[in-house]
């Protein structure tokens, strides 16, 4: 059973094509790349590396030949990502892969959360196809908050608009470990995970962890998303970005990242990891 992961090089591919040896071996294991130079801590591993953009759909269907199961792992590029999924996709298709895993977002149908029409069209343009496949549906990462600990750091508070919104993030690493189960599980499989920490926690809560982290005070700044996107501009972000980290919080408000299933603890066999853990690592 050959495995192809894309975007084998970021943050979570990488995490993935490890969670996959601890589980399988080398041989079975293909690295899809953009950059070799990257790769080659991969490489070093003696996994198979093969060059291919997610704009490119001949290198793809290069560089998918021979795989029985691909990991799509969503690209990085809003608003370019629905026609490279398809890319992904078709490549895959045409070399009869027998199944898609795809790392979409949580709960697609109904979520406000500005990143999920593109997952949305991808899981709909899966179903068109016919191939079977499989949606991991990730919430957050912990790693999300790296910026939010930094600016703890600096000011004492976590600026939010999110009210009392829930996160059941995860670690990174948490999502790696499921992916990897699901790719070499040998009974059946779920079509649909909804892939969340074990804890939603609140925004007095992250900044509970964050004093306990940082040794010194942080609070909470509640605002309105206007107010919030004014002083992130003032601050120095983008009006784009500012609207974009506004439109998260008010989903967040609307309880758009709350859902705590259990669904990825029982994939990797383990609670998840707590919060506290991640942003220790991180500071």
């Amino acid at each position: 059973m050959t495995i192809a992961v894309t975007a084998a090089t970021g943050h979570l591919g990488t995490l993935v094509v490890d969670a996959l040896l601890a589980r399988t071996t080398p041989d079975q294991v293909v690295a899809v790349v953009r950059d070799a130079a990257k790769a080659e801590p991969l490489a070093a591993k003696g996994v198979a590396v093969r060059l291919a953009s997610y704009d490119d759909p001949d290198a793809l269907k290069s560089a998918l030949a021979g795989v029985d199961q691909v990991l799509l792992i969503s690209g990085s590029e809003v608003g370019k990502r629905v026609q490279q999924h398809r890319n992904v996709i078709d490549a895959a298709i045409v070399n009869g892969v027998e199944r898609i895993v795809y790392t979409s977002a949580p709960q697609p149908e109904t979520s406000t959360l500005p990143v999920v029409p593109e997952h949305l069209a991808t899981e709909q343009y899966l179903a068109e196809t016919g191939v079977e496949h499989v949606l991991l549906r990730n919430n957050w990462y912990h790693e999300n908050y790296a910026q939010a600990l930094e600016a703890a750091r600096q000011t004492g508070s976590v600026l939010t608009s999110a009210a009392e919104g829930r996160v059941a993030s995860a670690a990174r690493a948490d999502y790696a470990e499921a992916a990897a189960a699901v790719l070499t599980a040998t009974g059946p499989v779920k079509p649909v995970y909804e892939l969340s920490g074990d804890i939603a926690w609140s925004q007095d809560e992250l900044a509970s962890t964050l004093t306990d982290v940082l040794g010194s005070p942080v609070t909470v700044a509640q605002v309105t998303p206007e107010e919030q996107a004014a002083i992130l501009v003032e601050a120095g972000l983008d009006e784009g970005t500012a609207g974009f980290v506004a439109a998260i919080d008010a989903a967040t408000a609307k309880g758009d990242l709350a859902l705590a299933n259990g669904d990825l603890s029982a994939l990797i066999g383990r609670p998840t990891t707590p919060l506290v853990e991640t942003l220790r690592r991180l500071a």
